[in-house]
């Protein structure tokens, strides 16, 4: 008689065995659209060195310089025209507006109803969901921006692992309520200048100096967790 000692397969996948609360937010940024201002230090270095290069550089043929300078020439010319770094959106501090600080990072915030919030009291918040079936957190916060955008086909989410993670306790007036973790995923903004944001009663893109300002408490959190 041969005993089996294959076990069953666990085919279920949880994350706790307890009744806590875990919660996946999305840190969705938009990146700069034109290249940001070198800073004056950064310039200066770099102005000393190529002036520093310009006098030990080798002395190259002039026929030699003369046929480089002939190569690909052509009946062709490209009107090239830059993008200007200061649009209509900054000009009227629109923040609802992606066509604004074009040189920095923007992150999208949300006015509304969030989970570990005062009953009835909308406060600003990641895009977020509580975490209840989903084979992973990942694909949780997928649902989460999913929901307020209606579709995912211009966004690219930054690897399976979330980026951060926080313990919310509940508040003194939130008498009954327990901690929760919330774990924070990036996703970023792929070929689009607007989006038809919904699920909410108001939004913006912010930069993080500007994002700081909306969540005084947790400034030093985000401060060291999004990094630009």
């Amino acid at each position: 008689m041969k005993m089996s000692l294959v076990r069953p397969l666990v085919t279920r996948r949880g994350f706790s065995s307890s009744s806590e609360k875990m919660v996946a937010s999305v840190l969705f940024e938009r990146l700069p659209v034109v290249i940001p201002k070198i800073d004056p230090v950064v310039y200066a270095f770099q102005e000393f060195s190529f002036r520093w290069r310009q006098q030990y550089q080798r002395r190259y043929p002039d026929e030699f310089l003369d046929r480089s300078d002939a190569r690909g020439k052509g009946d062709y010319q490209i009107d090239y025209v830059p993008a200007p770094r200061i649009t209509e959106a900054d000009k009227n501090n629109d923040l609802r507006s992606l066509q604004r600080a074009l040189d920095r990072r923007l992150y999208l915030l949300l006015y509304g109803n969030a989970y570990g919030a005062p009953s009835g009291k909308p406060v600003w918040h990641f895009p977020e969901k509580v975490y209840e079936s989903e084979e992973t957190m990942r694909k949780c916060a997928e649902s989460a921006l999913k929901s307020v955008l209606g579709d995912l086909s211009n966004t690219y989410f930054v690897g399976n692992a979330p980026m951060a993670h926080m313990v919310v306790q509940p508040k003194e007036e939130q008498s009954g309520s327990t901690p929760f973790k919330k774990f924070f995923f990036k996703s970023q903004v792929i070929a689009k200048n607007k989006f038809d944001i919904g699920k909410c009663e108001e939004h913006v893109w912010v930069t993080k100096d500007e994002l700081m300002e909306y969540f005084p408490e947790q400034a030093d959190f985000f401060n060291k967790m999004i990094i630009s």
